[in-house]
């Protein structure tokens, strides 16, 4: 029996280890194929980057949002690691029975830690096998977040992990019935029964039960190192060692997630100049290689979890698109492609083969097969991702906020459609017409810039126009960015002249551009048109900084002394989208300024007393988060509180709310095309917000208040929900209850209320 296992183990244990070696080399290679990135724009912070590893991982900060499911894979993923050690410990074993790893061996910390994480990692996979079973694809169907993941796979990582939990408790019965432990020891506190059922075992047989429980944990493990050494694209068992990295390369080194702004176009390692453009430079991507090895890296780490695919709209409305399966689909393309890439093929532009015959002649077939396919086309064209699940997305953020590996879906799609918009000009045909009036008037709905003022007619109070009113923006506290949903969609004009009348209330001193301003590009950009972003960004910020007072282009060599001081940029939008491109995007146009959301200045307004809610606004509100406020830009609270401080409101949650609010649909320029398939994005919003039947459905973005009404208003055109239900954005909410603050002398303003924090 000994000698068997001796033997059987060793030879797993060298195969095992040999393969694995192999597999690591085979996917840093295949990482590397892969563009570069800027350089250090992955590797800035070294200590903060590794601090973040470790606080993700040992503080499970994204799966413990999922209550009982990242408790217990904590004890899994903590146990897989620091369990290491038992499995040299039964290599030994199987040399001599009682043989245990020096100086810790018989410490009785160790032991106890042992036998305290081997139990736990042991009932932590039987629930997470119990939750994986209960929540199986061909019961609740499409609701399931497994649906579309690897189950075989799964069982089998699942099965080795039982019994590798199983062989440690086993073996720390024997171990403690071998050493002759009489009565309760602390060091087997959890093993003490078995340690007291195989009490008077004779030792012979002790010894052989311990070489064969040893052999089957060391089998199982190497067993398992075997299985995944020869599927590099098995991603449910690698994840647990390409995490690590992921996490470490992430966006953002203080550990947030890869939302906000949109990354530059790069090629090469370097932005594009839209100006003047390198010749080899590579717009977008059209195959797999095309993407950063970071996006490789990113493909090869999602380990199926399905969190993604449980909160995407898209998917839960019908659509095509699943985070999960769009990033499986990429990840199984760049494995098979591989050989074919590393023996030097590759396509140029012009779809031009770059390797010779002779460099491809050892590439297997099937791998020259799926480099054929292209990377974006239908299931007829056999391509690795259908253009419908490429134009469902609508950029909400649901995948990137829920991650535990810390993929960065969004960029990937995006980078996808760039290439699609801008050299196949293959795009929704509803989209063109936005981006056509965005070329030629500045706005997506293609009218005239003097209309951008018009709504200032409509207020009974004078709003103060940049270069007008005001000569420039040093005069006034904050810049109004109205928009172009608020300055021209008669629903979101509403939300502007109710906020613009609760500044001119305040005695906020603010002022409006002209109507020279243009989009701020953010549909544009999402869709895939870079240089248009760049070229409205670019015109936007130049104008913003003159109207702050600073020099035009061709003036650095003024006097001095004529010269205003710099204003402090404070700018306001009620745009969520304006707001984000605004404070996360201009900056890597030049434009640095402080932004804040119309709802944070108005909180802000609240609390210093300079808005007074006081007449009572009766029935129930539920409150909607615009996903570019929300899980964008973590802006949850002032919302909240502004409508908690309105009297008579009844407030109360939709369930899917918060880090997990569901989008509008009109994100990602899905705003610009028609939803014709499955069931409306904004349709299943409206549906859960009336399955509480309240009276208002309050919101804080203009993209979010058009596609409510539009819903609500066909809601009730079939009787589902009452005439009486309202869509409001919080400004309008807020100026129904407000009134005109008491005399300064009689009720002083608190001076101490913090200012706003703005996006830097």
């Amino acid at each position: 029996m000994q000698l068997a296992a001796i033997i059987v183990s060793l030879v797993l244990t060298v195969v095992g280890v040999a393969l694995f070696a192999r597999a690591i080399a085979q996917i840093y290679r295949s990482v590397r194929l892969g563009q570069n990135v800027p350089a250090g724009t992955r590797t800035d912070e070294p200590v903060q980057r590794t601090i973040t590893v470790v606080k993700e991982f040992l503080g499970h900060t994204r799966m413990n949002r999922w209550g009982i499911v990242g408790f217990a894979h904590w004890f899994v993923a903590v146990g897989f690691f620091s369990l290491v050690l038992t499995l040299i410990n039964a290599l030994g074993q199987l040399f001599k029975a009682d043989w245990v790893l020096p100086v810790i061996g018989h410490w009785l910390p160790y032991e106890m830690f042992v036998e305290f994480i081997g139990v736990m990692t042991t009932l932590g996979i039987l629930v997470l096998i119990t939750i994986r079973q209960l929540s199986k694809p061909d019961r609740p169907g499409r609701k399931s977040r497994f649906a579309g993941s690897n189950f075989g796979q799964a069982y089998f990582v699942e099965a080795v992990i039982l019994i590798i939990g199983l062989a440690i408790y086993s073996l720390r019965g024997l171990e403690g019935a071998l050493a002759g432990v009489h009565g309760y020891d602390a060091a087997y506190f959890l093993s003490y029964p078995l340690v007291a059922a195989f009490r008077g075992t004779s030792v012979s047989t002790l010894q052989n039960m311990i070489y064969l429980t040893a052999m089957a944990k060391i089998g199982t493990s190497f067993i398992w190192m075997i299985v995944v050494g020869l599927k590099t694209d098995m991603g449910v068992a690698w994840h647990r060692f390409l995490a690590f990295p992921n996490i470490w390369f992430k966006r953002d080194a203080q550990g947030g997630t890869a939302l906000g702004a949109l990354l530059p176009m790069t090629s090469g390692g370097k932005e594009i100049d839209f100006e003047d453009p390198g010749e080899d430079d590579v717009f977008g991507v059209s195959q797999v290689e095309h993407f950063s090895w970071k996006g490789l890296l990113d493909f090869s780490t999602c380990t199926e979890c399905g969190r993604c695919q449980s909160q995407c709209p898209a998917w839960n409305t019908g659509k095509p698109l699943s985070p999960k399966l769009l990033i499986m689909s990429l990840r199984d393309h760049a494995h098979a492609k591989a050989p074919y890439l590393l023996a030097g093929g590759g396509k140029n532009m012009e779809g031009e083969e770059q390797a010779t015959a002779e460099q491809l002649k050892d590439v297997p077939q099937s791998a020259l097969d799926e480099a054929e396919r292209p990377l974006i086309g239908t299931l007829e064209e056999n391509g690795v991702i259908d253009p419908d699940v490429l134009w469902s997305c609508t950029t909400c953020g649901a995948c990137v906020e829920q991650c535990p590996v810390d993929i960065e879906h969004i960029d990937h799609i995006v980078d996808m459609r760039r290439y699609q918009v801008m050299i196949e000009s293959a795009f929704p045909s509803e989209a063109g017409t936005m981006l056509k009036n965005l070329e030629k008037k500045g706005n997506p709905w293609g009218l005239a810039k003097k209309q951008r003022v018009e709504w200032t007619k409509e207020v009974d109070f004078e709003v103060p126009i940049v270069g007008k009113d005001v000569e420039d923006l040093t005069e006034v506290d904050y810049l109004y960015w109205v928009g172009c949903a608020g300055a021209l969609e008669d629903r979101a004009k509403k939300t502007t002249k109710a906020f613009a009348e609760l500044l001119h209330i305040a005695g906020v001193k603010f002022a409006i551009m002209g109507g020279d301003e243009k989009c701020t590009g953010d549909s544009a950009r999402r869709l895939g048109n870079e240089p248009l972003f760049q070229q409205l960004g670019q015109e936007n910020v130049a104008m913003l900084n003159m109207a702050y007072g600073e020099s035009a282009p061709g003036e650095e060599g003024e006097d001095e002394s004529t010269k205003k001081p710099k204003a402090t940029k404070k700018i306001v939008a009620t745009c969520p989208h304006c707001f984000n491109t605004i404070a996360n995007e201009y900056p890597q146009l030049g434009g640095e300024y402080e932004v804040i959301h119309h709802t944070q200045l108005l909180q802000h307004l609240i609390d210093e007393g300079k808005l007074i809610p006081v007449t009572p606004v009766e029935g129930l509100i539920t409150y909607h988060d615009p996903c570019y406020l929300g899980r964008h830009n973590k802006v949850y609270t002032p919302p909240r509180e502004i409508i908690a401080k309105v009297p008579g409101l009844r407030s109360e949650e939709m369930h899917r709310h918060k880090e997990r609010g569901f989008c509008c649909g009109a994100g990602g320029a899905r705003m610009w095309m028609e939803e014709r398939i499955g069931k409306r994005i904004n349709n299943e919003r409206v549906d859960e917000a009336l399955s509480l039947n309240p009276d208002i459905v309050s919101t804080a973005c203009p993209f979010c208040l058009v596609m409510l009404t539009d819903s609500v208003n066909g809601r009730k055109n079939d009787g589902k929900a009452k005439e009486s239900l309202q869509v409001v954005d919080v400004a309008q909410l807020l100026l129904d209850s407000v009134k005109l603050p008491a005399d300064p002398a009689d009720d002083p303003a608190d001076e101490d209320a913090p200012e706003p924090e703005p996006v830097k």
